[in-house]
């Protein structure tokens, strides 16, 4: 297992739809692996998509309301209509949070490293991170989703920013 560097906005991995799964193999166990290492390797880290560690496979690993695990070639099948309001942010974009509505609740389903489904259905805060990394692994990141005046503060926050 390898913690990896975190892929940063500019980087075109993160731009880019991220390729399905097809071998179920030991690669796969070590991406996982990897993944969720990488994203525990710091408190706070909620979920981690293959792509921010520059892996173009649709994998994500989470860490959200108690709940641990990684998805392979996750597709949200049900958002509800209810929704949340609250800050977030992206390890992709280090310090920056801004309101980003989300539904509520989510579900979505995808395989395990064995090539068996899994589905896995959150409210709140593991519902914003089904939401976020499946989101990361069609190359579309939270600022993208923003709008009015919060998109043009994350924008001007964004050109700020020392990493940028």
């Amino acid at each position: 297992m390898t913690i990896h560097p975190i892929r940063l906005l500019g980087d075109p991995v993160l731009r880019t739809p991220c390729d399905p799964v097809t071998a179920f193999d030991d690669k796969l166990r070590r991406l996982v692996d990897d993944l969720m290492e990488t994203m525990l390797g710091e408190p706070g880290r909620a979920g981690l998509a293959a792509n921010q560690i520059g892996v173009s496979s649709r994998v994500f690993s989470y860490n959200a309301d108690g709940h641990q695990g990684y998805v392979v070639n996750p597709e949200i099948v049900e958002l509800s209509e209810e929704i949340q309001d609250g800050d977030e942010g992206c390890l992709s974009l280090p310090g920056l949070y801004f309101p980003t509505p989300r539904a509520q609740y989510a579900v979505v389903r995808g395989y395990d490293v064995n090539g068996d489904p899994v589905t896995i259905s959150g409210r709140g805060f593991l519902a914003r991170a089904l939401q976020h990394e499946t989101d990361h692994l069609n190359g579309i990141l939270y600022v993208d989703t923003l709008k009015g005046e919060t998109r043009r503060r994350a924008l001007r926050a964004i050109r700020a920013a020392d990493w940028s």
